[in-house]
């Protein structure tokens, strides 16, 4: 008999011989297709051992017919008692049946070790199916909220139009009553007048005196009577019907109507401190900030986390409480508890206890007889688990803390919501309105400016992009409507390449399109590659830069459309977009995108390596609320158009917040594209008002 080399134990010395496989019969030629199966195998890797038939007892394969009783420690091999003698005879040996019990009880604490970690295991997958389910419930009753608050809002505007109708035909049907009775009036005296006099005239012109007798006898009088009747002759009603209606002030807010909320925040890394967390005195207010954070440690820096608080004894009473969103990401949990003892306060989020919750909770009737804290400590305990996701809500069962969506002051991560520090630019001109003229716009998106003193706008809806001076004169337009090369569908971004080439991104077209300075058509690229290009820009080795709305891609072509790299995808993630919209490149030759759905900003360098990104939703310095146009300035600082917010902010090359653009003189409406001229202010579309407006900015 021979024991096998199994692969398992290949790396494993003097394990071999464990394998089940040494009590099978072993042949002279298949103990040959054995050695030859592993040619790398030597005597230090693994001693090949023969055993006696029917038997467990080992036979050494070097010295025929020896048992091996012994285990070289030094070499990890079974051995005979002739090996001894030989090249083992130095070596640390024991007993073969001790090795081999030891590495038997070794190797089944290690099963039992493994097995160990199967419940935590199985805990954790329910704990993520549970979530995930809740997850599908929410999303579902979501989409049902949308689609049933959209069909109210249907139902509502269908009601008010129904009103608007009806009230236009009551008023119009009184006043047409009046005007028509009065027409009618006067055209029944006109026609009475008119028969009267032509029967006078008859007997006039025949100059027969009894006929003009007759005739003074019966319409004498009624000719009298039809010259003297007061008649209405001054209109009695007017013809005023006006709609008054405030669509602008409906448009906007239909615009910010709604939003999705989440956060990123896991109980596992978010933390909780304060005096609060370990002591309080009987009567008086205590209070614990709650510190939330993503699975990377990272702040989370926005609020609407489902957070609850629950403090309790032994017997389950509970104290007052309520639980304070300060909406950048830390909550606070304020309580009072009306007698002494020892408590236990857990705060968990989503359900989930927080690190080291729950924490014990001393309570005195006085400060003097709190004990010195050791909140460190406390907050480093090893926190126990409620045995999963429960039913999301902002409460515990018994729990009485409620929580508010109110602000407070005075916290280390609040994020002011009220403007500081204007740039004191004034509004220096704006151009154009609604149409399809010269110098009028529908539903302008992209702004190129260049060095010769020109300002580029796409005109979306209009299908050409109209070129000003920097004053704002109207100089040209070119473009033709259409899906062949050379027409446009949809311009939405449109840049100046250093050769004076004016390039073109054609969303509904799905291509770039490239124009001499004078407007003439020359190339298309692009084609067959882009899905939906919204923005362009041209970095400093004159590639051409892309931005795939739809396909949630940045493209780099060179001009004659070879395409030279690009990155992204669909998603959240540093090296994702969610409809992407323009593009910058700043004196380092890096790639600045707008974000428009994740809220953000992202800066890359020209191969698409991920550099940083700053931003996150919200009406706050620095926070956007689907950041649009972008443009950097000499000294490199970013200028971004904020669509939601209707502002222009401006940010450090690093991300830092500086300020924002003053435009409180003309309110901005969804801006879009955005540029620096030539004379250094900005330009921007703004798109919900039909114009650019230029403003003076002070670099």
């Amino acid at each position: 008999m021979e024991a096998c080399f199994h692969p398992r134990l290949k790396n494993i010395k003097g394990l071999c011989f464990l394998h089940p496989c040494i009590l099978g019969a072993v042949t002279p030629s298949n103990r040959m297709e054995a050695q030859q199966a592993s040619p790398d195998s030597s005597s230090e890797e693994c001693t090949v051992l023969e055993a006696l038939p029917g038997k467990g007892t080992l036979i050494c394969s070097q010295h025929k017919g020896k048992v091996t009783a012994l285990y070289c420690l030094a070499c990890e091999n079974a051995i005979c008692e002739d090996c001894m003698k030989g090249e083992h005879s130095e070596h640390p040996t024991d007993s073969l049946e001790n090795i081999v019990d030891q590495q038997l009880a070794a190797l089944q604490d290690r099963v039992d070790s493994a097995k160990n970690r199967l419940p935590q295991i199985r805990e954790a997958v329910q704990c993520l199916r549970d979530i995930l389910q809740q997850l599908i419930t929410q999303r579902s009753s979501i989409e049902e909220d949308i689609h049933s608050s959209f069909s109210e809002l249907h139902k509502t505007l269908d009601t008010r139009k129904s009103v608007l109708l009806m009230e236009l035909e009551v008023t119009y049907g009184l006043k047409q009553k009046v005007l028509q009775g009065q027409l009618d009036t006067l055209l029944h005296e006109e026609a009475a007048i008119n028969h009267n006099c032509s029967l006078t005239g008859e007997a006039l012109d025949g100059g027969n005196k009894a006929v003009v007798l007759q005739t003074h006898k019966d319409v004498g009088e009624r000719l009298s009577d039809l010259a003297s009747q007061g008649l209405p002759l001054q209109p009695e009603e007017n013809d005023q019907l006006d709609l008054m209606m405030e669509i602008e002030g409906l448009r906007k807010s239909i615009h910010n109507l709604g939003t999705i909320v989440t956060t990123n925040a896991v109980a596992s890394q978010s933390e909780a401190s304060g005096e609060g967390l370990e002591q309080c005195v009987v009567g008086h207010p205590a209070s614990v900030i709650i510190t939330t954070r993503d699975k990377a440690g990272g702040l989370c820096k926005t609020g609407n986390a489902i957070i609850s608080a629950e403090v309790c004894t032994p017997d389950g009473s509970v104290a007052d409480g309520e639980i304070v969103d300060h909406k950048n990401g830390t909550y606070e949990f304020q309580y009072t508890v009306k007698k002494e003892g020892n408590f236990s306060l857990a705060l968990r989020l989503y359900d989930q206890h927080i690190k080291g919750s729950p924490f014990q909770l001393k309570v005195t009737c006085s400060p003097d007889d709190s004990p010195p804290t050791t909140t460190a400590a406390n907050a480093a305990s090893t926190g126990s688990s409620d045995g999963g996701a429960r039913k999301r809500s902002a409460k515990s069962p018994g729990s009485r803390s409620r929580q508010k969506g109110v602000r407070r002051g005075g916290s280390l991560f609040s994020t002011p919501k009220k403007r500081v520090n204007p740039i004191e630019d004034d509004l220096i001109f704006k151009i154009g309105t609604k149409g399809r003229n010269k110098g009028e716009f529908t539903n302008l998106q992209g702004v190129a400016a260049c060095s010769t003193g020109k300002i580029l706008i796409a005109d979306s809806n209009n299908q050409c992009v109209q070129i000003f001076s920097n004053t704002g004169e109207f100089q040209s337009r070119f473009g033709v409507r259409g899906r062949s090369p050379g027409q446009l569908q949809r311009p939405t971004g449109v840049a100046v390449h250093p050769n004076g080439d004016i390039i073109i991104a054609d969303y509904d077209n799905k291509w770039v399109s490239i124009f001499s300075s004078e407007g003439k058509y020359k190339a298309k690229l692009g084609s067959g590659r882009l899905m939906g290009p919204k923005g362009v820009s041209v970095d400093q080795n004159g590639h051409v830069i892309v931005v795939d709305n739809k396909a949630c891609t940045v493209f780099i072509f060179q001009p004659s459309g070879k395409l030279v790299t690009k990155f992204g995808s669909r998603g959240i993630g540093d090296r994702q977009f969610a409809g992407p919209h323009f593009a910058a490149v700043n004196n380092n030759n890096e790639i600045i995108i707008t974000d428009f759905h994740n809220h953000s900003v992202k800066v890359f360098n020209a191969d698409g390596e991920f550099l940083l990104k700053f931003g996150s939703n919200g009406e706050g310095n620095g926070q956007f609320n689907a950041p649009t146009g972008v443009a950097v300035d000499v000294n490199g600082n970013i200028i971004v158009a904020d669509w939601g917010n209707s502002r222009i902010q401006v940010f450090d090359g690093s991300g830092s917040f500086l300020s924002y653009i003053n435009t409180a003189a003309d309110p901005l409406y969804g801006p879009q594209g955005l540029a620096l001229t030539s004379d250094g202010h900005v330009v921007v579309a703004d798109s919900g008002n039909h114009c650019f407006k230029v403003y003076r900015y002070l670099q």
